[in-house]
């Protein structure tokens, strides 16, 4: 499990694993609990300062699994961790498509509430993001979009960021910069719902981190 693990990223510092359970719970498919840490991890291009996640009540298909079945899970799994960020570390992650493509989607979403439409089609190009800045209680993003291979236009979005509810996110103050020469967007009060598998207890920006701990339901 520990060689499939450490298959799975890029690269990792350190990483431990430990699984709670006898032999026969865990022959016939039910892991009592099963916790990782790990730091200095590359997950699909997204660089994980500190992470360490722990699932409970783990149950699946294992007698089917040795009979040749892929494994499944038969129910869904609770997880609660904490993850450190470090300002350098996720800014290292831009270049991840996993990233840069949900925050070019985030972006749109933004301007697509405020009903707005701006000059520069982003949809034709995605924004190249160059650089995050977390300072208390706020985040900002920069980028460069670039139109027909020579025109570029400097992408700023700061916002400040607020924990509502264990699953609901409100930016605010939320500004958006799309050119030098315009005026910011302003669209404060925009939340976003993580969904109802999302239970986060804690979120806190510091200057140069970001620290999130809570849970998770995954799904079979």
């Amino acid at each position: 499990m520990r060689l499939w693990l450490r298959s799975q990223v890029e690269e990792v510092e350190s990483l431990q694993f430990k699984i709670q359970g006898g032999d026969r719970e865990i022959l016939t498919g039910y892991i009592p609990s099963v916790s990782i840490a790990a730091s200095r991890a590359i997950y699909q291009g997204l660089h994980l300062t500190e992470i360490q996640l722990e699932g409970t009540n783990i149950r699946g298909n294992l007698r089917e699994v040795f009979k040749g079945k892929p494994l499944r899970l038969l129910e869904p799994i609770p997880v609660c961790g904490k993850l450190l960020l470090l300002a350098k570390d996720l800014e290292a992650s831009l270049t991840s498509p996993l990233l840069s493509n949900a925050l070019n989607d985030l972006l749109d979403t933004f301007l697509k509430a405020g009903d707005l439409y701006p000059p520069q089609d982003f949809s034709s190009q995605p924004i190249h993001w160059q650089k995050i800045e977390i300072d208390t209680g706020h985040i900002t993003l920069s980028g460069i979009f670039t139109q027909d291979t020579i025109k570029t236009t400097s992408v700023t979005i700061c916002a400040g960021l607020l924990l509502t509810t264990p699953h609901t996110l409100e930016l605010n103050p939320l500004h958006i910069q799309l050119s030098s020469n315009q005026l910011p967007i302003i669209l404060d009060g925009f939340t976003i719902d993580l969904g109802p598998e999302v239970d986060i207890e804690e979120l806190i920006l510091n200057p140069g981190e970001l620290t999130c701990r809570g849970g998770l339901r995954v799904m079979p």
